[in-house]
Parts: structure tokens; C-alpha cells; sequence
């Protein structure tokens, strides 16, 4: 497979900023810029909008859970209580809407219902079966309660906080329509201390300002508890999560066979195939000559004979691709010798494994080294490259570097990228370190299964 290079690594962090979106500088620290940020009102937002979406979700799961736990004397009760379920679920798909819009979190949908046959009963029976229902349902009866708190917090500490701080340009207020000079401290029947001279003013607006600094990083602290509750219980579970990765994984795996089968068969048909096609015609046309003139006929079979060579030498390479007889019999160390050499460039191979890895893992080992030295000799333009082979605990690691370059990339539909799918099939991973002008470092971490 070929990869691109001179492309520019493909996965360079990128700087984070703030949620004013813009990567310019500010002239005012973090700290105080803090209640203007994006983030900082996505977050107010989140908490005001928690109170009415919770009420409405909890009223709706406490009557419907009593109406169906009511009515299970009969068999109305079951269809009630699913529907509570699924009702849950639908508020749970809400939630998740704004926690990805408004808090940034993207737990992933959830894991969705596996209904064995059509039918009600079937439905009903999958509801009650999802553990992720009774967990959303769990979280409409935990996030009321913590929604009234995170919502009187937050709208207090807002409205106290830019009404102090902004207390100088509206205390006029007070003695133009009340009967009062400004804001009462204490007061009883003889007298009153009200916040109405230039020394008060001031101090409320400093008061004023130290808690408008402080509320985003409350309602900050208040939105992390949603979050853990979120993630906690409205997220897909683990088992769910890797059934879908599997599921995925087997696709990957199936692909990749048919593509391999396909390989084969095209490189049999226009290879192998066709030269033996040709070899039978050559010997036919030899046996009608013999008689005739016998010194053509040798010369034809001499032809031949070079061409029964070329095609067991297709053959070989093509069994080679397929499995190497040297990997099956001398194991990793042997085989990846025999890749390296006939490499274009120098090639030093360093194997340092306690035992052998599994047949599949080794086979995807020796393939992953071939496709990355075909990379080598093909893209790269290096003049030398090592190959590293070793296990660190239930892994087992795989690490091709060369002098080349530089600028691979799984991005783009690359040959790596169709790497880094056949070993994320088998729980692999492939970490791609190529910058500009190189050097190239690829490691490849596979399971080891013995």
C-alpha cells in the first residue's frame, strides 16, 4: 500500500483557547475576563436551563412510575412502566443534546435497543432488558433535586454579584422612588445604615466585583457535578461500548479479507495464471515441431523452461504474501531478517521476544513490518532504517524508524490508514511520529496472546 509523504503529519496538536473562540492575545488575565467568556455563559445557561427540563422529567417519571406500579395488578402496568422507560430514554437523548452544546461533552449516543423479533411484547422485553433505561431513569430522580440547588445557587450568586458591582450607576433609585437613600444594612424603630456616600459605594462595588470573579468558577464547580452524573448515567456503558467496537471491528476484519481474496485472485489471474497459459501454448507449439525441426523445438523448450521458473518464483512471492513458510517455521526474528533484506535501503532488525506471540498476532507483526518497509523503500527516500521488536508486559510492540523525509500521515485515505484500521481490529494501535524533513518513527502496539 502506499503512503503519502511530504504531507505533513496529520495528527499535530492544535492550541486550545478560551470560549471567546479566537486564538488573539487579551489584555486582561484569565481571571478577569473569566465572566465574559463564552464558556463561562454556556455554562450559566446550562444551569438555568437544568430547572424546567428537570421538573418537567421528573413529574413525568414519578407519575408514571406510580400509574404503572399501580396498575400492575393487571397487565397494564408492564406497557406503563416501559413506556416510563422509554420516556426516560427520550429525555436522556435531551440531556445529552446540551451537555454536548452547552458543556462540550460528547459521551456518545447510547447504546440502542436489541429487539430479538417485531412485536410489542418483544419491544417491551428489550426496554426492560436495557440497563441503560433504568439508568437514565435513575438519573431524572438524582439531577431534580441537584437542578434546584445549581439553579438557585447560580441565578443568587449572578444577580447579587452584578447587582453590587454595579451598584453606583442605579443607587439613584432609591431616593428618586422609594423613601430610603440606598441599600439598608440594618435598621429598627430609632435607625437605619443604608449604602448611600461615595466610601460605601465604592466598597459594594468592590464587593460586588470580587463575586462577580468568583460566580463562573461556582457555577463551574456547580456544572462539574452534572457532568460526573452525565457521564455516570447517561453514558454508554463499557460492555455496550466495546460490543459496538467489536461489532465494527468485525466489519474492518471481513473487508479486509475480501480485499485480500480479491488481491489473490487478481494477482493469480494476470500473474502466475497468464504465464502458464502461455507456457502450455509454447510447449504445444514445441510437440508439432518436434518432428519437423527439432532444433526450434529445444529452443522453444528451453523458453519454457525459464518460463516454468518465473512462474514458481510469482508463485513463491505470492504464498509469501499469504504466509510465509520462514514465519511459521523460525518465527518473527527469521522472517522479518528475510523482509529486511530485500528492502532497498539497509535495514538493521533487532527481535527481543521471550516466547511467540500467538500465529494471528505473529502473522499481523510480519505483515505490518512488510507494509511498513515497502513504505520505506517505495515513499521515504532514506538510506537506512531499524526495526525494533519487543514485549512490554501483555503487549507487544513494533517500531520501524527511518532517516527519510518525514511528513507521513494516517489522514488522507493513506496506506497507514489502512494500517491503523487492520490493527485497531485486533485491539492495536498505530502511532505515527513524522515531521518535516523527518525522521520517521512508527510504532505499532499489538495484544500478546501466546
Amino acid at each position: 500500500m502506499a503512503t503519502e509523504y511530504g504531507q505533513g503529519y496529520g495528527r499535530q496538536g492544535r492550541p486550545e483557547f478560551d470560549g471567546a473562540g479566537s486564538g488573539r492575545r487579551h489584555l486582561l488575565p484569565a481571571g478577569l475576563r473569566e465572566p465574559f467568556t463564552a464558556r463561562t455563559w454556556r455554562e450559566f445557561g446550562f444551569a438555568l436551563l437544568s430547572l424546567p427540563i428537570s421538573i418537567i422529567a421528573f413529574t413525568f417519571t414519578v407519575t408514571m412510575l406510580s400509574v404503572g406500579a399501580g396498575l400492575l395488578v393487571t397487565f397494564l402496568g408492564v406497557p406503563v412502566l416501559a413506556a416510563t422507560l422509554s420516556g426516560a430514554r427520550g429525555f436522556a437523548a435531551l440531556e445529552r443534546g446540551r451537555a454536548r452544546t452547552l458543556l462540550g461533552m460528547d459521551i456518545g449516543d447510547a447504546e440502542p435497543l436489541r429487539v430479538a423479533r417485531p412485536g410489542l411484547m418483544a419491544w417491551i422485553g428489550a426496554v426492560f432488558k436495557s440497563g441503560s433505561s433504568w439508568r437514565n431513569l435513575l438519573y431524572t430522580l438524582l439531577h431534580f433535586p441537584w437542578a434546584v440547588f445549581t439553579f438557585t445557587t447560580a441565578l443568587t450568586l449572578w444577580v447579587v454579584s452584578w447587582g453590587l458591582f454595579t451598584y453606583p450607576l442605579w443607587h439613584w433609585v432609591f431616593p428618586v422612588y422609594t423613601s430610603q437613600d440606598g441599600i439598608q444594612l440594618y435598621g429598627d424603630e430609632n435607625s437605619a445604615v443604608h449604602l448611600d456616600n461615595a466610601f460605601e459605594l465604592t466598597v459594594t462595588a468592590l464587593v460586588g466585583l470580587v463575586l462577580t470573579l468568583a460566580t463562573p468558577w461556582v457555577v463551574r464547580g456547580l456544572t462539574m457535578v452534572d457532568r460526573l452524573l452525565i457521564l455516570g448515567l447517561l453514558s454508554p456503558s463499557r460492555l455496550a461500548s466495546r460490543v459496538v467496537e467489536l461489532e465494527s471491528d468485525r466489519g474492518v476484519v471481513v473487508d479486509t479479507a475480501a480485499a485480500d481474496l480479491r488481491r489473490i485472485e487478481r494477482d493469480l489471474h494476470d500473474g502466475a495464471q497468464a504465464r502458464l497459459v502461455s507456457l502450455a501454448m509454447d510447449l504445444g507449439l514445441a510437440k508439432e515441431k518436434m518432428t519437423e525441426d527439432p532444433q526450434a523445438a529445444a529452443r522453444m523448450v528451453d523458453e519454457a523452461h525459464g518460463e516454468v521458473k518465473t512462474a514458481l518464483q510469482e508463485l513463491r512471492d505470492l504464498a509469501r504474501g499469504i504466509h510465509p513458510a520462514v514465519l511459521t517455521d523460525r518465527g518473527l526474528d527469521a522472517a522479518l531478517s528475510s523482509v529486511a533484506s530485500r528492502c532497498t535501503v539497509p535495514v538493521q532488525v533487532e527481535v527481543d521476544l521471550p516466547a511467540r506471540p500467538a500465529p494471528a498476532i505473529e502473522g499481523i507483526a510480519y505483515f505490518t513490518v512488510s507494509e511498513l518497509l515497502q513504505n520505506v523503500s517505495k515513499h521515504s527516500g532514506a538510506n537506512r532504517a531499524s526495526v525494533d521488536v519487543w514485549r512490554v508486559e501483555s503487549r507487544l510492540l513494533i517500531q520501524v524508524t527511518d532517516n527519510g523525509a518525514g511528513g507521513a500521515t494516517v489522514s488522507g485515505g493513506t496506506g497507514l490508514a489502512g494500517l491503523a484500521e487492520r490493527l485497531d481490529a485486533v485491539d492495536g494501535i498505530l502511532v505515527v511520529d513524522s515531521p518535516p524533513a523527518g525522521p520517521t518513527r512508527i510504532t505499532a502496539e499489538l495484544p500478546w496472546r501466546t
